[in-house]
């Protein structure tokens, strides 16, 4: 009979703790594994878990929104163009994207550790290398490296949360990551502003990369390994490329992986349009900017800690998905009326009401969409995190330059670009997730379940 809940020690560092994970007899005194912890100690290893992830989950927009003050500066040190500074953005995120496709197949096959702490390595190398970067056409190479290694954080993250709970519970912990990491982009571009008082954009990355060594000690020291060694796959870049191909081949699984997709690229076209939209059109000081971007990022939090306390376990997470992009409709659909003047001339506090309702039912959207997609994945968690993310990454550049299509005066592209992203997550959920027919089989199943207790009882 399989045990439950078993601690193993496996080759890659500290006593893996998978709590709700079947573990053979076999492979226990295999593994010589020590008895099952107390319930004390197991709820402070899901705590600095949670931390640990959370701090991964927020290196990525650390890395982005910390260095958004200084790319005037890099302009003139460097002697370069604003179009040509604006490509260590591109490249950065650029690498995250496509490094997420080449850590989580590896955190399949090797564990979950080995390819994190290498990841975190290499992030701080490159970042190191773009405080010291002379030339601009240096500074792009390594982004793009820091893009790549720091990927890591991001599919390794959602791959433990896959290896560690299963259904409501993968949901919860999902929005309290959400939490943690929202902080981030809150506390990037002041912590950016702050140091340019005191050096110049260089110090940018001199911060990050103390950020990145303290992170990979932490790591090193106290992040358990969650993929024990039976679960893992072996095989090199075919066997992964197979594997993905079977998981897009699952119509629900790519059905959930575009909704949260379209749904993430409405977000994308917000903070690239937001800055234009709030300063250029409505007359907003940067100063009233960052403090409404602050405020969305507060309801993105707290959207989501309702969305995990109390929605999470009372409302199937298909219902609250259903709401979450419902919202997300209704709020693009009043901007793009309000940005055509069918209201008349409309002030800035009704834009920013709808920007507020639109970034906080993300937190409906994204957590749901990860737990739905990854229930539906046992032994590939890293890689369907790596298709997750990756999606998420390609469909938000390829909405984000449409924003500004028609310059940098009118809101009608951000709104337009909101709306249709919104609609095809809509419609991606209803054509291939098709929510009710899991509600059917579930009412069948409870219908055949008390018909077999009645006769049972005659």
């Amino acid at each position: 009979m399989p045990e439950r809940g078993r601690t193993t020690r496996g080759p890659d560092g500290p006593e893996a703790l998978i709590p709700g994970t079947a573990v053979t007899e076999e492979s226990v005194i295999a593994a010589a594994a020590p008895p099952v912890p107390p319930p004390v100690a197991r709820r402070s290893v899901g705590l600095l878990v949670t931390l640990i992830l959370g701090g991964l989950t927020a290196v990525p927009p650390l890395s982005m929104d910390m260095y958004l003050p200084a790319l005037p500066d890099v302009t003139d040190a460097l002697h370069a163009s604003a179009a040509t500074v604006q490509l260590t953005l591109t490249a950065c995120l650029a690498g995250m994207a496509l490094g997420q496709l080449v850590v989580g197949p590896m955190s399949d096959k090797w564990g979950r550790r080995r390819p994190l702490i290498t990841g975190l390595v290499v992030y701080v190398l490159a970042t190191a290398v773009c405080a010291i970067a002379p030339t601009i056409e240096l500074l792009i190479a390594f982004r793009l490296l820091q893009g790549l290694a720091g990927a890591a954080g991001i599919v390794i993250a959602r791959a433990v949360v896959r290896d560690l709970y299963d259904g409501v519970d993968m949901a919860r912990f999902f929005s309290t990551l959400m939490l943690i990491s929202g902080v981030a982009p809150i506390i990037a571009p002041l912590i950016g502003g702050q140091v340019l008082r005191i050096t110049d954009w260089r110090g940018v990355f001199y911060i990050l990369t103390v950020i990145g060594i303290a992170l990979t000690a932490v790591v090193w020291r106290l992040l358990p390994e969650t993929l024990p060694p039976a679960e893992r796959h072996g095989g090199g870049t075919v066997e992964a490329l197979r594997t993905m191909r079977g998981l897009l081949a699952d119509r629900v699984f790519t059905g959930y992986m575009l909704t949260g997709g379209f749904a993430f690229a409405a977000l994308f076209a917000y903070i690239s349009a937001s800055p234009f939209v709030i300063q250029e059109i409505y007359g907003a000081s940067p100063q009233t900017y960052s403090i409404l971007f602050g405020v969305n990022s507060v309801g993105l939090v707290i959207v989501g800690q309702i969305n995990g306390k109390i929605l999470v376990g009372r409302v199937s997470l298909d219902k609250v998905l259903a709401v979450g992009l419902a919202v997300i409709t209704v709020a693009s659909a009043a901007l793009l009326l309000m940005s055509v003047g069918t209201f008349g001339e409309v002030g800035l506090v009704p834009i920013a009401v709808g920007l507020f309702v639109l970034m906080s039912a993300m937190s409906l959207c994204m957590p749901n969409t990860n737990a739905l997609a990854l229930m539906r994945t046992r032994h590939s968690a890293g890689s369907a995190s790596a298709l997750l993310g990756t999606s998420s990454f390609l469909v938000g550049a390829i909405a984000t330059p449409l924003v500004g299509v028609a310059g940098e005066h009118t809101a009608v592209p951000m709104a337009v670009v909101q709306l249709a992203c919104s609609l095809v997550a809509v419609g991606c959920f209803m054509a291939l997730c098709r929510p009710w027919r899991k509600q059917r089989k579930q009412r069948d199943a409870t219908a055949g379940k008390r018909a077999g207790s009645k006769g049972a009882g005659n």
